[in-house]
């Protein structure tokens, strides 16, 4: 089960992964980002807890498809992201993938050097 605390400590232990709220009008809203973008953005206070994602097209159709608690992403461009809904259906392991896979596509979008510095496992 994800509650805020967890949330933040998952999106915090990817290697360069900061905490930020850049949205003046909207400072509860917290971004997690590597390499100056984001890779996870959630209202941490918010209930029930939810979280946005990056995700690859295709894949984020087949999640929407499979869990209701999938939806296009909230605020963002939803063929690339997803706003999952933390509240307990969704299998805890799917979640940290999700997560997982929203970081790499960020890091695999940065220079190389940025992934080097990152230490990070898929860099060709």
């Amino acid at each position: 089960m994800f509650d805020a605390k967890r949330l933040r400590a998952v999106c915090l232990d990817f290697n360069g992964a900061v905490e930020e709220f850049p949205f003046p009008r909207h400072p509860e809203v917290s971004t997690f980002k590597v390499g100056g973008k984001i890779f996870a953005l959630a209202t941490l206070d918010a209930v029930p807890l939810a979280v946005s994602l990056k995700c690859d097209p295709e894949l984020a159709e087949r999640l929407r498809a499979a869990h209701p608690e999938i939806v296009p992403g909230y605020h963002l461009n939803k063929r690339h992201w997803n706003t999952v809904s933390l509240a307990g259906a969704l299998d805890d392991r799917l979640v940290l993938d999700m997560i997982e896979d929203s970081y790499d596509l960020i890091v695999a979008r940065l220079p190389r050097a940025q992934q080097l510095a990152l230490d990070w496992p898929g860099r060709a």
